[in-house]
C-alpha cells in the first residue's frame, strides 16, 4: 500500500504505508521533511497537511480537537486542512494523495 505526498517544494513522493498507523507516522519514517513535533499527541499542528480533495470523503471527519488545534496553531488552513497524525491509514486509504503544509518543515 502507498501514499502519495507532495513536499513544501512541490516534490512528489510515493511512499510505502502501513495499516494501522498514523499518516503523520509513515510520513516521518520515510524522512520527509515534517516537524511532527508532538509525536501525534494532538498538542501542536507541526504535520498539518492538504488533503488531495477527491480524498476528502474517504476520511473520517475532523474531530473538534483537531479542528481547534489547527485554527490556533497552523499556518494557512484551507477546506481541505487536516492534521497527519490523526488520520489513521487504513486498506480504503491506499493510494492516498496529500501535501505538507508551509510551516511543517523541520528546520522552520
Amino acid at each position: 500500500m502507498r501514499i502519495t505526498v507532495t513536499d513544501q517544494n512541490g516534490t512528489e513522493h510515493k511512499i510505502d504505508a502501513l495499516e494501522g498507523w498514523s499518516v503523520m507516522e509513515i510520513i516521518r519514517d520515510h524522512d520527509l521533511n515534517i516537524k511532527a513535533e508532538c509525536g501525534g499527541c494532538l498538542s501542536c499542528a507541526t504535520c498539518h497537511v492538504y488533503v488531495d480533495k477527491d480524498w476528502l470523503g474517504k476520511l473520517h471527519p475532523p474531530r473538534d480537537d483537531e479542528t481547534d488545534m489547527l485554527e490556533a496553531e497552523a499556518f494557512a488552513i484551507e477546506e481541505n486542512s487536516r492534521l497527519s497524525c490523526q488520520i489513521l491509514f487504513t486498506e480504503e486509504l491506499n493510494g492516498l494523495k496529500l501535501t505538507l503544509a508551509p510551516g511543517t518543515e523541520k528546520d522552520a
